[in-house]
């Protein structure tokens, strides 16, 4: 047993590590200002130090080196609002306003490649098609938020709540995409706070307002 285990053992260790090197080569040129259109296989194979025939075991098109390097991409955009549409909203629009940041901050990190990922997608099936789906399963993140807020009651019943969370995915994602492709980031406070806004207002029709404060006691004067 133990003459098998090992060597699969190793042979697997040594395809992770191959796959790891591809990625993190293509990632490089990518943040060196290569378009993702413009990387030919064989510089990315040659500077990962892997033979061309190599790199084709792993990935058997451009397009999945993309679909790879956008999955951790994707994964690191959408996080903290799957985090903040799963949490209890106490918080308010503050917390919302966080998420944001951290989407800005996550696309700025991985702006190339998923820069790339929406050119791709427009003429690729395969690359549309792992957007969609990444899409889609945060869509249903958020309808499922939504689906719970209308039986409790907190949201507008007239809600449409599948046609309410494709629009404020894409109002986000469209809006962060723009918008850090414009701005070098001195914006970033204005459009997470107000992305925030417009999520809660859409929502829940206001946002909270300050705490309140404890009612003051005239001098003199006891408590019953």
């Amino acid at each position: 047993m133990a003459s098998t285990t090992q060597p699969r053992s190793k042979v697997r260790e040594r395809r992770e590590d191959v796959r790891r090197r591809v990625l993190r080569t293509a990632a490089e040129m990518m943040a060196d200002g290569t378009p993702y259109t413009e990387l030919p296989v064989q510089r990315i194979a040659e500077r990962a130090q892997v033979a061309r025939s190599t790199f084709y075991l792993h990935f058997p098109d451009k397009s999945r080196l993309l679909i790879a390097l956008a999955d951790e991409a994707v994964e690191a955009l959408f996080g903290e609002a799957v985090v903040w549409w799963r949490a209890d909203h106490a918080d308010g629009v503050d917390g919302v306003a966080h998420a944001m940041r951290q989407m800005i901050a996550a696309y700025r990190e991985h702006r190339r490649v998923l820069h790339a990922l929406g050119e791709v997608a427009g003429y690729d099936p395969d690359v549309a098609e792992f957007w969609r789906d990444r899409m889609r399963r945060f869509t249903e993140v958020v309808q499922a938020r939504l689906d719970a807020e209308l039986r409790a009651g907190t949201v507008d019943p007239e809600m449409d709540v599948r046609t309410t969370a494709q629009v404020l995915i894409w109002t986000v994602e469209r809006t962060i995409s723009a918008h850090c492709h414009h701005d070098e980031g001195t914006g970033d406070e204005r459009i997470a706070r107000t992305l925030a806004r417009s999520i809660w207002l859409t929502v829940y029709g206001i946002p909270p307002g300050p705490p309140r404060a404890a009612p003051r006691r005239e001098p003199g004067l006891r408590g019953p």
